[in-house]
């Protein structure tokens, strides 16, 4: 029962909002409890809902027919629980609909949500040069003992100044910690003894790891993928030359300076003639620099070579090796 600006900024994930207020109605009756009185804020805010009744009626009754059989109920909360929610409440209850209120609203939930993260988390990464599949890898791990969190999956963004080519719109940072709280949640609702996550830097585009879990991601050991440097430039050129030229060209603009004037131009003319493995060549020292910086902060790495083996035959082979414990 959030205001849409409320709602796109974070919420529970999978919710649907049906705001009682819009964002300028919500300002405008914030503004009357502050400066006027409480009396006068709900006086106001029956003012714009009521003639709303009949819509909301109809979005109730929408929202509860999609449900299961015996299951026609509602879960609702607002910010803190309060008038919004309970309000909504009583109009969903004398058509007869069962409802929950979460108590504390969305405020209570996103202390939860922050909580998630200073739980003890057996973590284990996957690290290793790009173009070494690891998000493929991970995906692809089916082992009862493995729960898998596809970081990159969930910010929609591969870590680099390319990350989001090719990928849906990224959400805000506090709906990538919500989701990525539901995760967690899933772990410990499962049987799996390790979670298994991608080595990656603290942002993933705008979205930024809570530092309680970054923190321990850094203790975390790690699986080094190594594959040899042909098979990992294949393997970007498929991923990468499906985007457009200019989509390319600026990414690699915003790391012109990192890339030195020599490498970006060499960068920028292989991809306006289309020759994917001079672009590929071209930046990938300095992917690579970047990804042995980060690496050396790491004590406890297990290296395995899996040079031309089939995601099947590399995860096979993982799992045959003496890992180190968590």
């Amino acid at each position: 029962m959030r205001s849409p600006s409320e709602y796109s900024k974070g919420h529970w994930p999978d919710a649907i909002n049906i705001p009682l207020f819009t964002d300028n109605e919500r300002e405008q009756i914030g503004k009357s409890y502050k400066k006027e009185s409480r009396l006068k804020a709900i006086l106001n805010g029956l003012k714009v809902t009521l003639p709303k009744t009949t819509k909301l009626l109809e979005r109730i009754i929408q929202t509860t027919m999609r449900q299961e059989e015996g299951n026609k109920s509602l879960r609702i909360y607002c910010w803190r629980g309060g008038m919004r929610s309970n309000a909504f409440a009583w109009l969903a209850r004398t058509i007869g609909i069962k409802t929950y209120l979460l108590k504390g609203g969305y405020k209570s939930y996103r202390k939860w949500v922050l909580k998630q993260f200073e739980t003890d988390l057996p973590l284990r990464l996957i690290g290793g040069k790009t173009g070494t599949r690891k998000t493929d890898l991970l995906n692809y791990i089916n082992n009862e003992n493995i729960y898998v969190i596809d970081l990159e999956g969930i910010a929609n963004h591969r870590g680099s100044s390319f990350g989001s080519l090719g990928m849906k719109r990224q959400p805000t940072s506090q709906q990538f910690e919500n989701i990525l709280a539901e995760s967690v949640e899933k772990f410990h609702e499962s049987n799996s003894i390790e979670i298994w996550l991608e080595a990656e830097s603290s942002n993933l585009g705008k979205c930024r790891i809570p530092n309680s879990l970054y923190n321990k991601m850094k203790k975390a050991p790690v699986i080094e993928i190594i594959k040899n440097k042909n098979e990992r430039i294949d393997y970007l050129v498929n991923v990468y030359s499906q985007n457009s030229q200019n989509k390319l060209k600026d990414a690699v603009e915003r790391i012109s300076k990192r890339l030195g004037p020599q490498r970006t131009k060499e960068a920028l003319v292989a991809i306006e003639k289309k020759e994917w493995s001079k672009a590929c060549k071209a930046m990938l020292d300095y992917y690579d620099r970047c990804y042995e910086y980060e690496l050396n902060k790491s004590k406890n790495i297990n290296s395995i070579d899996l040079s031309g083996l089939s995601l099947k035959l590399s995860l096979i082979k993982i799992l045959n090796e003496k890992l180190d414990p968590l």
